[in-house]
């Protein structure tokens, strides 16, 4: 007996072990299900590799009592999670890309960009105002949003409706507006909704002419530590180009006009027969001073192919070695052009003015 047991010790100790792989995520709902299917997409690209997912909880996740763009952190929902991946106690971690700051602290990297889901915005009722529309809500209906972008361009086209901060995860802020008496309808992401499963939830979908999106919105980032070729190339399968390209755009235009989650920046993108379209938008914290514009600029979308490496591979905090330069370079150049034509209009003075009444509240 024990002769067999050494036998099969031995066995196992000669073995090839697989790989661990360690995955950060947060620890909510939505945080899980999108890391989990971006594990999922790796498992199957490497199936002799084993995933193992470590959920934690971050500062934005534990301060629930103050408007995000109160806080003054830009790295909220980060912050914990590039610790983790400082220390190499994870190997990568899966953001909203939305929660990404358009700097990177020094050693990290965006290895992938995961193909977007639909970036607009979704309005979900009370249950007895189902059917309405933000047009149609009763006058002085309160709508919760906690973000700064959708309250000002929101109400700059419904004057008649009032709109208050709301804090929380989804299934939070769901609870507080179906159990409570509070809000008539709340805004949220359809890209989170849908990926919560959520689609009988969303009354109605807001167009850019409503309200334009974040950048970065219902794209998935995989962020890892800059000089970890080995990951880089594991996630870099996962780039999706066209999502990639108009990130990219967008968060140059964003970094450009150093706006963050402290005061209203929108983006819209869209590619179509090799042009990409920007449009941008500023706005005062009450809607009602606003610039936007929109550029264009021929980009072809690339295959994925093989490059050597660059010197200084990242642009606003991506890197994309396997996607082909040019466009890259030509994308990040549109968000840069359309922010300084925002800028020659007067959007510093509306984001300066808007900052300065952000931080006094």
């Amino acid at each position: 007996m024990s002769g067999n047991g050494n036998a099969a010790a031995t066995a196992e100790e000669n073995s090839p072990k697989m790989r661990v792989i360690r995955v950060g995520t947060r620890k909510s709902q939505l945080a899980r299900i999108q890391t989990d299917s971006v594990v999922a997409t790796l498992k199957a690209l490497y199936p002799g590799l084993q995933f193992e997912i470590i959920a934690m909880s971050t500062t934005g996740d534990k301060i629930l009592d103050t408007a995000l763009s109160k806080i003054g952190e830009k790295s909220l929902f980060t912050k914990e999670l590039e610790h983790a991946l400082e220390k190499n106690e994870v190997d990568l971690v899966v953001h909203s890309l939305k929660d990404l700051p358009t700097v990177l602290p020094p050693g990290f990297t965006i290895g992938a960009i995961c193909k977007r889901e639909n970036p607009h915005d979704a309005v979900v009722f009370h249950p007895k105002f189902v059917g309405k529309t933000l047009e149609t809500l009763p006058e002085k209906s309160v709508v919760g949003t906690s973000s700064l972008r959708r309250a000002a361009q929101l109400q700059r086209k419904f004057s008649h409706l009032e709109f208050r901060s709301i804090r929380g995860n989804l299934n939070t802020r769901l609870r507080k507006l179906d159990e409570q008496q509070e809000f008539s309808a709340i805004i949220l992401a359809t890209a989170g909704l849908q990926r919560m499963g959520w689609h009988n939830r969303v009354g109605q979908i807001l167009p850019p002419e409503e309200c334009m999106y974040a950048v970065g919105q219902g794209a998935l980032g995989v962020e890892v530590r800059a000089k970890d070729q080995d990951i880089l190339d594991l996630v870099g399968v996962l780039h999706d180009p066209e999502t990639l390209l108009r990130c990219i755009a967008e968060r140059a235009f964003l970094r450009h006009l150093e706006g963050g989650c402290s005061v209203p920046v929108a983006v819209h993108t869209a590619m179509k027969d090799g042009q990409l379209y920007l449009t941008g938008g500023v706005w005062s914290l009450d809607g009602s001073d606003s610039i936007q514009d929109t550029m264009q600029a021929t980009i072809h979308v690339p295959a994925q192919h093989e490059d050597g490496p660059e010197d200084d591979p990242q642009l606003v905090g991506i890197t994309a070695g396997n996607i082909p330069r040019g466009p890259q370079l030509a994308a990040q150049n549109l968000g840069i052009s359309l922010a300084n034509l925002l800028l020659s209009k007067g959007a510093k003075n509306i984001l300066d003015v808007a900052r300065q009444l952000n931080d006094a509240h």
